[in-house]
């Protein structure tokens, strides 16, 4: 599903614009790029979590030139789905 047709279903079952519900759509990602990129997590109860990971340092390889090279440690965004969200997906067959 697209941002736009994630607005076309919320317009569809709130009655309100497009251009509105696009308005709020984009100012809560941005919302939670901006939580993210302070290092703060999003909770949103009974959906999930936007939260921040950390990731430690490793060594790869590069196969091709025979060479290893250091990554160093980061922190990249994740979800985090609550429990009645995985049970809900669980079920689709």
């Amino acid at each position: 599903m697209t941002k736009a047709e994630i607005v076309n279903e919320i317009s569809n079952k709130t009655g309100f614009d497009k251009n509105a519900v696009q308005t709020v759509v984009e100012a809560f990602m941005t919302t939670v790029k901006n939580s993210l990129s302070k290092n703060e997590n999003v909770y949103l109860r009974s959906f999930g979590s936007f939260i921040v990971k950390e990731r430690a340092e490793k060594t790869a390889r590069n196969i091709s030139k025979k060479t290893t090279i250091v990554i160093p440690a980061h922190k990249i965004p994740a979800f985090k789905p609550c429990k009645s969200f995985v049970n809900q997906v669980k079920k689709i067959k």
